[in-house]
C-alpha cells in the first residue's frame, strides 16, 4: 500500500486569509452603521423634546397674554417635559409717526428653561401686547 501524500499549494492558505479580511470589513461596516443609527436616534429624541417645549411655550404665551396685566408675570413648571416656563412684563414705549407716545402697550418676555442630558437649554420669546387699562379693570 502506498501512503497518501498530501500536498498543499500556496493558494490554499489565501482563501482563509481572504475570508478573515472579508469578515473584518463586514464587522467594521456593521459597527459604523450601528453608531450612525445611535446618533440618529439621539438627535431625533433631542429634536422631539425641543419641539414639545416650543409647543408648550406657545401655549404658555397664549394663556399668559389673556390674563390681567398684574397676573402676566408668572412661572409654571411642566414636570412631564422637565421645563420651567416664566414670563415678565415690561412697559413698551413706542411713538407713532406724529411723535405721540402710544399707551397701554407692553412687552411680554417668555422663557422656557429645560435640560437635555447634561446640557441646559432655553428658548426665549418676546411678544408685544396691547392691554387697555379699562379692559383689565373690567375683568
Amino acid at each position: 500500500m502506498r501512503a497518501l501524500k498530501t500536498t498543499t499549494t500556496p493558494a490554499a492558505g489565501y482563501v482563509l486569509f481572504e475570508a478573515i479580511i472579508a469578515l473584518t470589513i463586514f464587522a467594521v461596516a456593521v459597527v459604523g452603521l450601528a453608531t450612525a443609527l445611535s446618533s440618529i436616534i439621539e438627535s431625533a429624541a433631542t429634536m422631539n423634546l425641543d419641539n414639545s417645549v416650543r409647543i408648550g411655550l406657545r401655549s404658555f404665551l397664549e394663556e399668559v397674554r389673556r390674563k390681567p396685566l398684574a397676573d402676566m408675570s408668572t412661572t409654571i413648571t411642566d414636570d412631564r417635559l422637565g421645563a420651567t416656563y416664566s414670563s415678565i412684563v415690561e412697559t413698551l414705549s413706542l411713538k407713532n409717526s406724529e411723535g405721540v407716545t402710544l399707551n397701554d402697550l407692553y412687552t411680554l418676555h417668555a422663557k422656557a428653561a429645560y435640560g437635555q442630558g447634561n446640557t441646559a437649554r432655553e428658548e426665549l420669546v418676546d411678544l408685544y401686547v396691547y392691554k387697555p387699562v379699562t379692559a383689565t379693570a373690567g375683568k
